[in-house]
């Protein structure tokens, strides 16, 4: 039996369920979230998904993370699997993607008044691209008062869960693979020749150390995406800064492992979370 690491054209050929409810959170299109829902009352505790693609419209969006979403349903965690605009896409990249992450995830304040999730209990999980943007996320109050993506009361969540994360936009750029689309997909996504200053200093984790909040990196260590060093190098310098990181590398695994319920990692995966959420 072959061992190869999946690609995200195996998990989208299997059969997908269908999330309880789509939520727009703004007026955009594409700026709207797949909200599902365990068996029961609630409040549920709650992940907010973030799926990657390379921050590129012509790649998947988010029925990429519908195996692991319907998988966490099914074990009792709500699941809010947001979708966003992208490079590609009309008002994507700088700011607009992270603006749209953003207002996803604070709008978990407006789903918790109609819906049975527990927004003192979440935590966010992202994958890739999505990876970056979930420790992004979970950074926000430490963005500048000057920054176009400060807001003055970002949701909180009590940790993150980068899976294959480009989380450090810096180094992706300088000797990342060129999978994605090579440097220029980094300039595009933070607006580099477009505005002064330091591109990364509101745009990439590293800048934003210490974030202050539990992390897990998990890599796959066949991933040739995402290797592995990425997430170690970023690891440690969080750990230097002060934060909590715990950073996992799978034998095994490529990229896509990481997303799917079915590989010998996913269990692992979901206790982290559970660790997180508990």
């Amino acid at each position: 039996m072959s061992t190869a690491p999946i690609g995200f054209a195996d998990l989208l050929a299997r059969p997908r369920a269908q999330a309880s409810v789509r939520i727009a959170y703004g007026p955009d299109p594409l700026q709207f979230g797949e909200l599902w829902l365990p068996e029961g009352p609630g409040p549920h505790p709650t992940v907010a998904m973030i799926h990657g693609g390379c921050w590129r419209a012509d790649l998947p969006g988010l029925e990429l993370m519908d195996y692991a979403a319907e998988d966490l349903a099914r074990r009792g965690l709500a699941v809010w699997n947001i979708e966003y605009r992208r490079l590609g896409h009309e008002g994507g990249g700088y700011p607009g993607t992270f603006l749209d992450i953003a207002a996803g995830l604070d709008h978990l304040r407006t789903l918790a008044q109609r819906h049975p999730v527990d927004i003192t209990r979440a935590v966010l999980c992202g994958h890739s691209a999505g990876g970056h943007l979930a420790v992004w996320a979970l950074a926000r109050a430490r963005l500048a008062k000057t920054s176009p993506l400060w807001s003055a009361d970002p949701l909180l969540a009590r940790g993150a869960v980068a899976l294959a994360g480009i989380i450090d936009l810096a180094a992706y750029h300088a000797s990342g693979p060129d999978e994605c689309g090579g440097p220029g997909v980094i300039d595009a996504l933070v607006g580099a020749g477009r505005r002064d200053g330091e591109v990364y200093a509101d745009t990439s984790p590293p800048s934003l150390l210490p974030i202050g909040a539990r992390q897990v990196v998990v890599s796959g260590a066949l991933d040739y995406i995402v290797p592995s060093r990425f997430g170690a190098d970023y690891g440690a310098a969080a750990r230097k800064a002060g934060d909590e990181v715990e950073v996992v590398d799978f034998a095994g695994a490529g990229h896509f492992e990481l997303i799917d319920p079915t590989s010998a990692v996913w269990p692992d995966i979901y206790a982290r979370l559970a660790r997180l959420l508990a």
